[in-house]
């Protein structure tokens, strides 16, 4: 798989799966073993921890948008530098909804293999999620 093979592949599970909510797609692009280096509180492991983890966040914030900043593929890897916005309509992380809109940056890096994402590593600016939603200051 060449490395723009792994970046498309990439940008596909950003637009079909955080923009659209398109679940369908975790199947095709994310192997059944993925091992989650940075999951949610509670999310239980492989293949069905990161959907619900997914579903979560696409019930919480229904207009979910990740912009791709940054895009960069070495070997089996891909690291991607985003930017997700939404609106906090339900409730995340035992969370109630607050109506905030919320505009956070993350880095993520994902490994390939077989043409799946079999590891994922994660850091999202949580703390100005936090006080986006007047949870922190």
């Amino acid at each position: 798989m060449s490395a723009e093979d792994k970046k498309a592949r990439t940008r596909r599970f950003m637009e079909e799966v955080f923009n659209r909510g398109n679940m369908k797609a975790v199947d095709e692009l994310v192997s059944p073993s993925i091992v989650e280096h940075s999951p949610l509180p509670g999310q239980e492991p492989g293949l069905e921890g990161l959907k619900k983890s997914l579903a979560a966040w696409r019930q919480a914030f229904p207009d979910l948008h990740v912009t791709v900043d940054d895009l960069i593929a070495d070997g089996d890897k891909v690291m991607i530098r985003t930017t997700t916005t939404g609106t906090h309509k339900g409730t995340f992380m035992n969370i109630p909804a607050t109506g905030k809109q919320i505009k956070v940056e993350g880095i993520d890096i994902l490994q390939f293999s077989g043409g799946k994402v079999v590891e994922h590593w994660g850091i999202n600016d949580n703390l100005t999620m936090m006080q986006q939603l007047g949870l922190a200051q």
